[in-house]
C-alpha cells in the first residue's frame, strides 16, 4: 500500500507492507517514511529491544526500506496514525558520512547541483507532484473541449518568432564542413539538405492543421539559444500552443482565461497538501523580508485568478496608464515609459495586475513593430491583434494572437521581417487555399508551474534544467 492511500483513509487495525525512503531515524525507535506519493510522511514505530541492532544502525537518512506491520492509531503529535513494524528489510544503504540531502534546511541552489537526488526533498516532491496533475489538467481541459493534439517536429527549417536564437541541428564536421564555390557552408550537403534547428515553437505547424481539423493543441519542447542567466529563462521548456480555426482576437482571449482558470481550480482541487506545503514555505522564506516586499500569499493568489474575471486593456490605454503612474513620475521604475511603442517590462505589467486594476489583466492591440510577422495587422497599420496575459507576481503568462489570415499581407510582412520566402511556401499555401480567420496563443508550461507552486526560480520546476553553461543529468 502506499503511503498516501495510508494517510488519507487512517485503515486502523489493518496490516500492511510499505516501502520507501528513509527521511529520518529518531530515538531509534520512530521512522518518518516517504514513498514519493505525498508530502506527508509515514511514522513507523521501531520496536528496537526486539530487533538487530546492526539492522537499525543501517537505517539512515537516505535508506531505503520495507516495512511490515499494523495500523495504529498514534498517541504522538503530527499524525493521525502509524505503523507498528513487525519486520524491517533493508532494500538500499545510504551512508551518512557522504549522502548529502542529511535532514536540515538546504538551499535551492545547492539542490539544482543535486537534481538527480532532489526529487526525494519535501518541497521538490511536491512541484513534481503537482506538475504532473498539471500536464493531465491541460491535456483534460482540451480532450474534453474537442481539441485535438498534434505532434509537431522538434527539429524544424523554420524559425516562427524570427528571432534567430536558435540551437542548431547539424551532421557535418565541425572541423572541416563542404563548401560552397562561394566559401560558405554547403547545407545542401548535410542531414536533411538544408540548414535545420530545434523547434522555438509549434504554433506554425499547428495552424496548418487547425486548418483541417479545426482546434488542435500542442505540448512539446522548445529551445532557446537565448545567453540568459534569469530566473525566468531556460533553454529547454515545455510550451502548450492552441490553434483554433474561426476564432478572432477576442475568443482566443476567452479560451486563455477559461483554460488558465480550469488548470488552476484543478490545482486548488486535487493538490491541497503539496500546495499547502508550498504556502508554508513561502511564507517562511518571507518572514524576514518588509510586508512591502512580501509576495501574495500562495493560496490566495491562485484563488484570486479562478475567482476574478480578467480586465480587458488596450495596449495604447495600457502606456497612458503607466505614463501617467506615481512610480513612473517618480521614476521607480527601472524602465522609464515616455512613449507610445514602449516594449513593456515585466515590472509594468506587474504594476498594472497588483497595483491599478487588482485583477489578471489581457493587453492587446500590440505596435506591430515590437510583435512577429504572422500576428494579424489591424486597420490602423501601426497595431497589430496580438494579446498578453499578466499575471500577479510574474507578469506574462500567456502569449497570443489572432493570426494574420491574408495572403498578400502575409507575404509582405514575410519580406518587412527579412524571412526567406521560398522557406515559408507551406505556411503561405494556407492562405491560398481556404483561408480563414483564425487564432492561438502560447502558455509556457514551466512559468504555469512556478505561478502555481510559488517557486521563484523557473530552474525549479522543471526536472533537468538547461541553461548556459550546464547540461548536467
Amino acid at each position: 500500500m502506499d503511503i498516501k492511500s495510508i494517510v488519507s483513509k487512517d485503515p486502523i487495525g489493518e496490516e500492511v507492507e510499505v516501502k520507501g525512503w528513509v527521511r529520518t531515524f529518531r530515538s531509534n525507535r520512530f521512522i518518518a517514511l516517504n514513498d514519493g506519493s505525498t508530502s506527508k510522511n509515514l511514522q513507523v514505530v521501531i520496536d528496537f529491544e526486539n530487533m538487530d541492532e546492526s539492522l537499525l544502525k543501517r537505517v539512515t537518512t537516505g535508506a531505503c526500506i520495507h516495512v511490515a506491520g499494523k495500523i495504529t492509531e498514534s498517541l504522538g503529535a503530527g499524525q493521525s496514525v502509524e505503523l507498528a513494524a513487525v519486520s524491517l528489510e533493508i532494500l538500499g544503504d545510504a551512508n551518512a558520512d557522504v549522502y548529502p540531502l542529511q535532514p536540515k534546511k538546504h538551499s535551492l541552489e545547492f539542490l539544482r547541483e543535486i537534481a538527480h537526488l532532489r526529487p526525494r526533498t519535501q518541497t521538490f516532491g511536491a512541484v513534481f507532484r503537482i506538475r504532473h496533475a498539471m500536464q493531465f489538467a491541460v491535456h483534460k481541459y482540451f480532450n474534453d473541449n474537442g481539441f485535438f493534439q498534434v505532434h509537431t517536429p522538434i527539429i524544424t527549417g523554420s524559425d516562427a518568432e524570427g528571432a534567430g536564437e536558435m540551437f542548431r541541428v547539424s551532421m557535418l564536421d565541425p572541423e572541416n564542413p563542404p563548401k560552397t564555390e562561394e566559401g560558405e557552408i554547403n547545407w545542401k550537403e548535410d542531414f536533411f539538405g538544408k540548414e535545420t534547428n530545434l523547434t522555438v515553437s509549434g504554433q506554425l505547424e499547428g495552424e496548418l492543421f487547425a486548418m483541417g481539423l479545426g482546434k488542435i493543441y500542442t505540448f512539446g519542447p522548445t529551445f532557446r539559444a537565448e545567453n540568459s542567466n534569469t530566473t525566468r529563462h531556460l533553454a529547454e521548456f515545455w510550451m502548450i500552443e492552441p490553434e483554433v480555426a474561426f476564432n478572432d482576437l477576442f475568443d482566443n482571449m476567452d479560451l486563455a482565461e477559461d483554460c488558465l482558470k480550469y488548470v488552476i481550480k484543478y490545482a486548488l482541487e486535487n493538490c491541497m497538501d503539496d500546495l499547502e506545503l508550498l504556502a508554508k514555505r513561502q511564507e517562511d522564506e518571507e518572514k524576514q523580508l518588509s510586508q512591502d516586499k512580501r509576495t501574495i500569499p500562495l493560496l490566495e493568489k491562485l484563488q484570486f485568478v479562478a475567482d476574478n474575471e480578467f480586465v480587458r486593456c488596450s495596449y495604447t490605454d495600457a502606456i497612458d496608464i503607466l505614463k501617467n503612474s506615481k512610480p513612473n513620475k517618480k521614476k521607480k521604475f527601472n524602465y522609464f515609459i515616455d512613449e507610445w511603442g514602449a516594449d513593456l517590462q515585466s515590472e509594468h505589467e506587474r504594476y498594472l495586475v497588483e497595483k491599478h486594476f487588482g485583477k489578471p489583466v489581457i493587453l492587446y492591440d500590440y505596435p506591430a513593430k515590437i510583435k512577429a510577422f504572422y500576428m494579424r495587422l489591424n486597420d490602423d497599420g501601426e497595431t497589430v491583434r496580438a494579446m498578453d496575459i499578466l499575471f500577479p507576481g510574474i507578469g506574462e503568462i500567456v502569449g497570443g494572437s489572432q493570426r494574420e489570415e491574408r495572403y498578400d499581407v502575409l507575404k509582405k510582412k514575410i519580406e518587412e521581417f527579412d524571412i526567406e520566402e521560398e522557406s515559408m511556401w507551406w505556411y503561405l499555401d494556407t492562405r491560398r487555399f481556404g483561408t480563414c480567420v483564425h487564432s492561438g496563443f502560447g502558455l509556457g508550461f514551466e512559468r504555469l508551474i512556478s505561478f502555481v507552486t510559488g517557486m521563484n526560480n523557473i530552474r525549479d520546476v522543471i526536472p533537468f534544467p538547461r541553461t548556459p553553461k550546464s547540461a548536467e543529468f
